[in-house]
């Protein structure tokens, strides 16, 4: 891997993509457990909650019925962490494609440049066990964060109707 002959730009090499995600405050949440994960989107939940009450409130029919009004403002505060879980789904399956190509699409000066530089096969290697012993668990964690956010939806839902 001799850097020299490399004509991709540091920062948007895969690998260096990959350790930008990993140092990020926000993408750092899912690369360690599920829990690392839940803890900040359920404190983005509590955090909105209050919100969505008050919106909640400026409803006439539900005014009268407490428990539909709490309710339905916890289900519209899920939007919350539903964003934040698409926009980290959104960061690290674009690093495992870059991760997984054979070639890295780069630009030397802006948009307007894009060029193609083929992988040697030692960068190959290197970013195929990144992807899969690195990435792809972090995936699974976020899968399972969707997973869990729309059973919780679901039941939701389903609570709402039964009142």
């Amino acid at each position: 891997m001799n850097a020299v002959s490399c004509p991709v730009p540091p920062e948007q090499r895969p690998l260096q993509e990959y350790q930008q995600l990993c140092n990020s405050w926000f993408f750092a949440w899912p690369s360690t457990d599920l829990v690392g994960l839940l803890r900040p989107l359920a404190i983005s939940w509590l955090l909105l909650l209050p919100l969505t009450l008050i919106v909640a409130t400026g409803s006439w029919s539900l005014r009268s019925d407490p428990a539909k009004l709490v309710l339905l403002a916890a289900l519209a505060a899920i939007s919350l962490p539903g964003l934040l879980l698409g926009r980290q789904w959104l960061g690290w399956s674009y690093v495992q494609r870059r991760l997984l190509s054979d070639s890295v699409d780069y630009e030397e000066s802006g948009w307007y440049d894009g060029h193609v530089w083929p992988k040697p096969l030692a960068w190959r290697q290197q970013d195929q066990l990144v992807a899969t012993h690195q990435v792809r668990p972090v995936l699974v964690r976020l899968r399972q964060g969707l997973g869990l956010m729309a059973i919780a939806l679901l039941l939701g839902a389903g609570l709402c109707q039964a009142l």
